[in-house]
């Protein structure tokens, strides 16, 4: 079973590299777009659809097998060294992000001010840290998984709060695709991990809907960012006002005179 999702994953990344939508795919199977993209999601193919697609591909079944076994071992984070080297060059960072939004060499070159030249020396450098494989004619093969995720209170996440989410927060968050709600309130524990699991949800399906767009061309998609936060946390000034707990000592049976 792991095999085979694995194939889809070829499959998908084959499709991605020759510019065929799911819109294309669709119309080769006879099926709605909805439910081409429930199938990638679900990588759930039957055999004789697998075949059509691998023709619409121009592959054959056999390469994405062999391809499969050449793969290398994708990475879900970054080391600690890595993740410094990345965000102390505020171009090489935009670079690596642009490669994670599956950008290409032509994209990143016509949408940024960085010149063809310059942006082969970024993408070496994000090659010799294993981020990415620079291959002939500049394309762009991402080596990170597709749960990769920056450091927990490493570099990425520091400079995010920092410097960036000042500037992420610096809006009134009504404009088209914003928006932003803070609850307050009081759970247990067991609704508070309840809560988190719902989140995480959220942020898959968030990196679901990101895995699905790629194909669409760099100008119809723009860069978003999901912020999804929840723990027990009181504000200091009111924490400032909590009476003091008082121990509560269990009563100590007293002790028996001695006589004499």
């Amino acid at each position: 079973m792991a095999h085979s999702a694995a194939v889809i994953d070829v499959m998908k990344r084959e499709l991605r590299l020759r510019g065929i939508t799911y819109e294309q795919v669709a119309r080769h199977l006879g099926l709605s777009v909805a439910s081409v993209k429930r199938m990638f999601s679900r990588r759930d193919f039957t055999l004789k659809r697998l075949d059509l697609v691998c023709r619409l591909a121009g592959v054959e079944f056999s390469d994405l097998v062999r391809s499969l076994h050449r793969e290398e071992p994708q990475i879900s984070q970054l080391t600690y060294e890595q993740e410094r080297e990345i965000v102390s060059d505020h171009k090489l960072f935009l670079v690596a992000v642009c490669v994670l939004n599956h950008a290409t060499f032509e994209q990143i070159v016509a949408t940024y001010r960085i010149e063809e030249v310059e942006c082969i020396r970024l993408l070496t450098r994000l090659d010799r840290l294993k981020f990415i494989e620079l291959m002939p004619g500049n394309r762009i093969k991402l080596l990170v998984s597709r749960t990769f995720a920056w450091l927990p209170d490493g570099p990425i996440q520091r400079f995010f709060r920092q410097q960036a989410h000042h500037e992420f927060f610096a809006s009134e968050f009504r404009g088209t695709n914003e928006f932003m709600l803070v609850v307050n309130g009081m759970l247990s524990k067991k609704s508070g991990a309840e809560m988190v699991l719902r989140l995480k949800r959220i942020a898959r399906e968030f990196s679901d809907a990101h895995n699905e767009e790629v194909t669409l061309p760099l100008p119809e998609r723009r860069a978003t960012s999901l912020l999804v936060a929840i723990r027990p946390w009181e504000l200091a000034a009111f924490a400032a006002l909590r009476r003091e707990r008082r121990t509560v000592r269990s009563a100590q049976p007293a002790a028996f005179a001695s006589s004499k």
